[in-house]
């Protein structure tokens, strides 16, 4: 059991052992335990230890006086209420004693001390103490007796509260069962007839109000009442099973996929580009439901008629753009090299180009149709080619050459435009190889940096597969720093996220230099361009066209290039074709320019004759000094 604590604190030994003299006896009595301390240091260590009944100090000590040491303890909050006994030797010094009741003293004593009235004034404080250790643990006691009531409450009431959730859960799960079966299809667990009917009427009027029209596809299995049939109702409960499974998988998490009844299912898909998210989840389904269906001892084969109604054009309502699509479906069935069918001609129309002009892109990969061309960029300042751009064409066998321009924006595929920038990569770094070494042998003339080749990527974004592509093929061809580019259209930079700026920082890390290109043809970033430190502004060709055709023609160009200056991008004008543009373009302080004023897109070859490495012979000193 814990008993009260009196501190003795005084700096002369014998007057110590005096005092302690007269206590021993209650001590020892373990009425409270002694503690002593010599000076009023060692008593502050004590009352950060303990707490005291009573402490007995003595007013007359070196370093720190007994006021001082009163004066510290009480500006303690554990121990501002602690009562103090002054002890000292100069009898009737009526000074000494007002002052160290202003210390907050509880008495005030004179050597020699008469031991009962000392041991009487002890044992009244030490009593008060005992009785507040006695409230203090009561107290204790109470709270541990309301918190033990508390957690049996609170354990109750947990209780009683998961005995309702449970019981709310169950009805939910039987509302959930009881709603389901009214709207799930009990075969394949895909939405039943009338709930989509309830959810393209919601679509309906969601177009309505917002003007984003949606797609409904209406889907029919071929040769499923033969598989049905030879092979029984089982198997062909299955077969429709494992269909709602891979048309499931088709499409994004947000379409609706529904059964109607027996082989025929619908999918409604909302947002923005209905017409072309339609057609790729088309051909995706229609790819899916080609493969085999292997069911039991059974490898089942059967294909998918897909009719497409787009919202509103091809229905007013619900019930119209159901039977439209389902119209387009049978059209589908009917002419069987085109499962995948628009309700209105000229949207199959477009469609089957985008697929022709896919098809023979990819063969185009496989046989070695593509071909890239380089147009230099030349520094207005030294007349030197700093760098060049690479363009893809198309040696198409019917229509002749193509540019990229002509033919890229007919593909959707992005694995085939991926494939495609691989290529563009593999072959821009063996070319950047090339001329380095040229370089390096002294085709070039004078020593510098290498020549940039500046790529165009096919993928409508920037996507970490062009870096798993790149950066492996700069290490394998030993390519330097700054030898490749990469340009960027204006449109990604609207609204990018923060893994374009890793992948920027990836990249520029490894020495790939960015520009940013047609700078002034979207609503581009400024912000973005400083945050990302792109090293590269295009001035677009209609800017450049401008100057001194359009009214202010030139003061845009002049805008455009002090803006990257103040971002610190080098500029470069492309398009340029005329010695005015040029001569507006030197005197505005753009640091290079590319076109036709210069070079043409030139094979490698070509421009390989006329020199090699960074420092390539140019044909603009002449248009630079103003010779003809």
């Amino acid at each position: 059991m814990q008993i009260p604590k009196v501190l003795l604190v005084n700096d002369d030994q014998a007057s110590l052992y005096a005092l302690e003299s007269l206590l021993l006896e209650a001590a020892g009595q373990q009425v409270y335990e002694l503690i002593s301390a010599g000076s009023g240091k060692e008593a502050l260590r004590q009352v950060l230890l303990n707490e005291f009944a009573v402490i007995l100090l003595d007013v007359s000590m070196p370093g720190m006086d007994g006021f001082e040491t009163a004066e510290a303890i009480h500006s303690h909050p554990r121990s501002a209420g602690t009562p103090i006994i002054f002890i000292t030797a100069h009898y009737a010094d009526e000074i000494n004693r007002l002052k160290g009741y202003q210390r907050g003293a509880a008495d005030y004593l004179f050597t020699p001390v008469i031991p009962q009235i000392l041991q009487a004034k002890v044992a009244v404080f030490v009593e008060m103490s005992k009785k507040n250790m006695l409230m203090r643990r009561q107290a204790e006691e109470l709270a541990r007796l309301n918190q033990d009531l508390r957690v049996q409450r609170l354990q109750d009431l947990e209780r009683i509260n998961a005995e309702l959730e449970q019981e709310i859960r169950e009805r939910k799960q039987a509302e959930l069962r009881a709603h389901e079966l009214s709207t799930r299809d009990a075969l394949t667990n895909l939405l039943n007839r009338r709930a989509l009917i309830q959810q393209l009427e919601h679509a309906v009027a969601t177009a309505d109000r917002s003007g984003v029209g949606f797609a409904l596809l209406f889907l029919d299995l071929d040769k499923f009442k033969p598989i049905n049939d030879t092979y029984g109702h089982e198997v062909g409960d299955e077969l429709l099973r494992q269909v709602a499974a891979r048309l499931t998988a088709a499409v994004r998490v947000a379409d609706i996929v529904a059964r109607l009844g027996g082989d025929e299912f619908v999918v409604l898909i909302e947002g923005k580009s209905a017409s072309a998210n339609a057609a790729r989840v088309g051909r995706k389904i229609e790819m899916a439901c080609g493969l085999p269906f292997d069911i039991g001892a059974h490898r089942l084969k059967t294909a998918a008629s897909i009719g497409i109604a787009l919202y509103p054009q091809d229905g007013a309502d619900a019930q119209a753009l159901m039977k439209n699509a389902d119209t387009a479906m049978y059209h589908a069935k009917q002419h069987g090299a085109t499962p995948v069918q628009f309700f209105h001609e000229e949207l199959n129309v477009r469609e089957r180009e985008r697929e022709q002009w896919t098809l023979e892109l990819r063969k185009a990969l496989a046989a070695g149709q593509l071909e890239l061309r380089y147009q230099p960029q030349v520094d207005l300042h030294s007349g030197q080619i700093t760098a060049a751009e690479a363009l893809l064409y198309w040696r198409h066998p019917q229509r002749g050459l193509l540019d990229a321009p002509q033919f890229l924006p007919q593909v959707q595929e992005r694995a085939l435009l991926e494939r495609v920038d691989a290529w563009v990569i593999g072959q821009s770094c063996a070319q950047a190889s090339l001329w380095q070494s040229l370089h390096r042998g002294g085709h070039g003339g004078q020593s510098g940096a290498p020549l940039c080749i500046w790529l165009n990527l096919a993928a409508p974004q920037l996507h970490a597969e062009v870096a798993h592509a790149l950066l492996p093929a700069m290490r394998r061809h030993g390519l330097a720093p700054g030898s490749i580019g990469i340009e960027l259209h204006e449109k990604l930079l609207l609204g990018a996220a923060e893994p374009l700026g890793q992948l920027l920082t990836q990249l520029q890390n490894a020495g790939v230099r960015v520009a940013l290109d047609d700078f002034g043809s979207a609503r581009s970033s400024l912000a973005a361009c400083k945050r990302w430190q792109l090293n590269v502004l295009k001035i677009d060709r209609h800017f450049v066209h401008g100057i001194g055709v359009d009214e202010g023609g030139a003061d845009l160009v002049a805008a455009v290039i002090h803006l990257a200056r103040a971002l610190a991008m080098r500029t470069v004008a492309i398009g340029v074709e005329t010695r005015a543009q040029l001569e507006t373009l030197r005197a505005l302080g753009c640091h290079a320019a590319q076109g036709d004023l210069f070079y043409p897109p030139l094979p490698a070859a070509s421009l390989l004759e006329q020199g090699g490495g960074a420092d390539f012979p140019s044909k603009t000193p002449s248009l630079l000094n103003n010779e003809d």
